[in-house]
């Protein structure tokens, strides 16, 4: 099987959330499944000055944009022979700082890149002459894609057996734009209707994926059902509804190979289930990181998020002060709004050596604060999937989360009586709830032998990528028929 797995994000060589993680670990455990993957992604300035071994080819591919031929150029990483990375380069759009937008907002011009983005990775497909079975698309950024393989000239008669699969990461961000875009979208003016692109008098990038790929997906069973409801639907509850025949949900998975404390290289000591020992001495650094100067035998909270309200910024802002009162202290790492950015860093300072918050995104910190937290904290608004839950569990450190999405789907509230699950959940968004939870936890990190049952029961799960694409697998196999 053929497929053209394309994406806005790949880990390691761009990144702002989970996505990336999804465009790494899933294109491989596909092509370890005897799959050919050819996954397409920008060519941004993080990229080009990355440490990554990228070969340019000679020949370009065209575009036909706002009235001029644009061409594009196609570099290319091969990891294995059924496994390369293809990277758009066109500078105007790409040779940026960040991906999306600045910490002040999203640029301006979103619209043209990621239309031109989708033309391109289809352009880029008959350049290398690589027929795809399945074109498999990723959030709003590639969701034009399933109607342009239908209803644009790229529906050439190269991708008439092509089938597309459309997976939703996160329902909230659409990629709603004026109607203007509609011609430069390649696509037919009559499409702009209630039935095709239109959402309130606006063009839906993500709406034309859901109405015109063969198949959706989205990321854990309880957020497939959660975006057909008002609550989580952000305005395409009603479409996604009409089109429920075509959804599933696949939780995502983990990459052992990268996240493992018995053999990661970002932390101060391995450990294993069977021998926690080095826990302690990653605690030890990770305070030492923050500059925390309370009892060492405090429970440590650790946070790795990008800084935005659907994280649960603001019941953490308003929850800090019981938090504190637990005796537990807290470490944030991240990046996003600048009132979350300014709010915490004025926290931080109120709060010294019991709260640490470093601004950005440091894998090597993230790892850290992985092994080296007791809990990890996820109150999220909603969440979709979620990675580090699944990431902490691997490494004994307990995930506090809002029971939501794959967050729901990942993480058992553990039950003193029978010595069963591998978290807290709180179902309630607010802060008073979060307070509870962590109560019960810091109470329960206080009692050491019931602390160390729940982290060997954490450490247990597995979620290999090799689950999720052999689901994958199997829906990409009924697509085609």
């Amino acid at each position: 099987m053929k497929l053209l797995f394309v994406t806005s994000e790949a880990a390691p060589y761009s990144k702002t959330g989970g996505l990336a993680d999804v465009s790494s670990g899933l294109p491989a455990a596909l092509a370890a499944l005897g799959v050919q993957v050819k996954v397409v992604t920008p060519l941004y300035r993080a990229v080009a000055e990355g440490d990554h071994p990228l070969a340019t080819l000679k020949s370009t591919f065209q575009v036909n944009f706002r009235g001029r031929e644009l061409h594009g150029r196609v570099s290319v990483h091969r990891l294995q022979p059924d496994l390369s990375y293809y990277f758009i380069g066109r500078d105007e759009f790409f040779d940026r700082s960040f991906l999306y937008g600045t910490p002040q907002g999203d640029y301006f011009d979103n619209a043209d890149r990621f239309i031109f983005f989708s033309r391109a990775a289809l352009a880029a497909c008959r350049l290398l002459r690589f027929r795809p079975d399945i074109v498999h698309c990723h959030d709003w950024q590639a969701a034009l894609i399933p109607a342009l393989l239908k209803h644009s000239p790229e529906s050439h008669p190269f991708w008439q057996k092509t089938r597309s699969v459309l997976t939703i990461h996160n329902l909230a961000y659409q990629g709603v734009f004026s109607q203007e875009y509609m011609p430069v979208s390649g696509l037919p003016p009559d499409l702009f209707t209630m039935e095709g692109l239109e959402f309130y008098g606006q063009m839906n990038f993500l709406k034309a994926g859901i109405v015109f790929a063969d198949r959706i997906t989205t990321v854990s069973k309880t957020y497939a059902k959660e975006i057909c409801t008002p609550e989580f639907g952000y305005g395409l509850d009603g479409v996604l509804r009409q089109h429920k025949a075509s959804l599933t949900g696949i939780l995502n998975g983990v990459d052992y190979a990268s996240w493992d404390p018995a053999d990661d290289p970002h932390i101060a000591r391995h450990y294993s289930r069977s021998d926690l020992s080095g826990k302690l001495l990653c605690k030890q650094e990770l305070r030492q990181i923050y500059g925390l100067t309370g009892l060492p035998g405090n429970p440590l909270i650790g946070m790795v998020a990008r800084l935005v309200e659907q994280k649960g910024l603001d019941i953490i802002l308003e929850a800090v002060d019981g938090i504190l009162k637990t005796g537990a202290d807290l470490v944030i790492l991240g990046s996003g709004e600048d009132r979350y950015h300014k709010e915490l860093g004025a926290l931080a300072r109120r709060h010294k050596g019991r709260i640490g918050v470093r601004i950005g995104f440091d894998q090597a910190l993230a790892h850290k604060i992985e092994a080296g937290a007791d809990i990890f904290l996820m109150p999220s608004r909603y969440e979709p999937c979620g990675l580090n839950q699944m990431y902490s569990l691997k490494y004994g450190t307990i995930p506090l989360v809002r029971a939501t999405g794959g967050l729901e789907d990942t993480v058992r509230e553990f039950d003193p009586k029978t010595g069963r699950g591998n978290g807290f959940k709180f179902k309630t968004y607010s802060a008073p709830a979060l307070i509870s939870s962590v109560r019960r936890a810091t109470a329960l990190y206080k009692q050491k032998d019931m602390w160390a049952s729940l982290v060997k029961n954490a450490m247990r799960a597995d979620f290999s990528w090799d689950t999720a694409a052999r689901k994958y697998l199997s829906l990409y196999e009924r697509v085609l028929g």
